[in-house]
């Protein structure tokens, strides 16, 4: 597939800190240290790293959710220092996003509601993401009806509609059954492709990672973690993880991670 970079879906870091702490330079405690990183418009870039690794911090300053400590980050040629509607994040949990008493469609439309879109233009708009999502057929549901995986469809169609450039998505698929798991990642695979937009994945399932992503950086264990190598995964999509290729990246990066925890190679 050829994509043009889209300048304003890229974002750009360079030399990012994030840190707790007061006083002298000995007493911060660092989260993550000195993140350099460049993610193309239009690309799907994966977060990869063990629990506690400031995979999802990373997430959260890009989104606008937590300010940080030193360095750069910009979407385009905008410096970021605050949340925006160029950036969307889709949760781990759906259930904390979405409004219970409202149903399907509802969700779906809640954001262009409140930008004042007129009722037939928003049904149009909620009809292309709730069909996109699979979701046809239940649009007059309330969240208590759904599974956990129409939840996290719900969510996503509500995210899409909104049409933001960059999608920043935590762990989106982690509390969901496997059989659902691979289900949704095949069904992302394709909205991605369909619409374009930059997506951040932030995951620890390295089998996920290459399903997903054209560029996987690396984040090593915490505190003062950083990104310590970046794969190109050059296989067309949709992917299968029974390709000796594939097989073959995934234990390449499985012996990062078992030399990594092994040898204490980083700080």
């Amino acid at each position: 597939m050829t994509r043009a970079v889209a300048q304003a879906g890229t974002i750009t870091i360079e030399h990012l800190d994030k840190s707790y702490g007061s006083g002298n330079q000995s007493a911060l405690h660092y989260i993550i240290k000195d993140v350099d990183l460049i993610v193309k418009g239009g690309e799907f870039f994966v977060l990869l790293g063990p629990s506690g690794c400031g995979k999802s911090t990373l997430l959260n300053i890009i989104a606008g959710f937590v300010a940080k400590t030193a360095g750069l980050l910009r979407v385009g040629q905008v410096e970021v220092d605050r949340p925006g509607s160029d950036r969307a994040v889709v949760f781990q949990q759906a259930d904390s996003s979405l409004f219970p008493w409202l149903t399907v469609r509802q969700n779906v439309e809640f954001g262009l509601k409140m930008k004042k879109m007129p009722r037939q233009e928003r049904h149009r708009v909620s009809d292309r993401f709730i069909r996109m999502v699979g979701l046809s057929g239940h649009e007059s549901k309330f969240p208590r009806e759904l599974s956990g995986g129409m939840k996290q469809r719900v969510q996503l169609a509500r995210v899409l509609a909104n049409d933001p450039e960059i999608l920043l998505m935590d762990e989106p698929f982690g509390a969901l059954d496997a059989m659902t798991r691979r289900t949704m990642q095949k069904e992302l695979g394709q909205i991605w492709r369909e619409t374009d937009k930059t997506v951040i994945f932030v995951t620890h399932d390295i089998q996920e990672a290459l399903l997903l992503g054209q560029r996987i950086a690396v984040m090593s264990p915490g505190p003062n973690s950083r990104i310590t190598d970046i794969y190109e995964v050059p296989l067309d999509y949709p992917r299968d993880a029974t390709l000796p290729q594939f097989q073959s990246l995934q234990r390449r990066i499985q012996s990062h991670f078992e030399a990594t925890l092994e040898g204490g190679a980083y700080p």
